[in-house]
């Protein structure tokens, strides 16, 4: 499976259930969840204001391509080699594809964990590695 490093640090909020969509909820990377319990939101780090309840310090792995819904065990063979490597993971899944979101701290991990278990991983920044 290839996998390519975005460039851009991201931040996961939470708002409250009952709270709009905020209008700095923008960016070329943005996922917008809402549950009875909370609005969560990811988004470039650089677009979330100050006093708002978030996690900086995230960056995104994207599988290359566009997945059937049909393809089975996507997720389970990212997060299992990042699990035996102590590297936490958010999950982001979309129409076409998947994301694993993994905080800055342990990209350097990520990858080499990833890359043993047999994903090339192709970064966007190669000043990463």
């Amino acid at each position: 499976m290839r996998l390519q490093l975005l460039p851009q640090p991201l931040a996961i909020s939470r708002l409250a259930a009952s709270a709009p969509i905020p209008p700095w909820a923008s960016g070329s990377i943005l996922s917008i969840t809402r549950t009875e319990s909370e609005l969560s939101i990811v988004s470039e780090a650089s677009a979330v204001p100050g006093g708002v309840q978030s996690v900086a310090g995230w960056r995104a792995l994207r599988v290359e391509g566009v997945l059937d819904f049909s393809t089975t065990g996507v997720l389970a063979s990212l997060a299992q080699p990042l699990a035996a490597a102590g590297v936490s993971i958010f999950a982001i899944s979309t129409y076409d594809t998947d994301y694993i979101l993994v905080r800055e701290t342990d990209i350097s991990r990520a990858i080499e964990a990833l890359s043993s278990a047999g994903h090339f991983t192709a970064t966007a920044s190669p000043a990463v590695r």
